[in-house]
């Protein structure tokens, strides 16, 4: 798997969970402190991320680490 499918997977992994909890990318940017133009990005693919930065949007999801990375386990 190549870093943009891998960017990829993770962001639409991102997506699916911020949906299934009925989260704007607002609101989720708000409980990981972050921006939301960051989120944007991050689902899209097109950024890559920080493990830290994935661990305040997992832990903002109720998540952790592990479960958004899963598919690359």
């Amino acid at each position: 798997m190549d870093d943009r499918e891998l960017l990829l997977k993770l962001g639409n992994k991102i997506r699916y969970e911020r949906v299934r909890r009925h989260l704007s990318q607002e609101k989720l940017a708000e409980l990981a402190n972050m921006n939301m133009r960051s989120i944007s990005t991050i689902e899209c693919g097109t950024t890559d991320i920080k493990f830290t930065t994935l661990n305040k949007i997992a832990t903002a999801l109720d998540l952790e680490v592990k479960n958004l990375v899963e598919f690359v386990l």
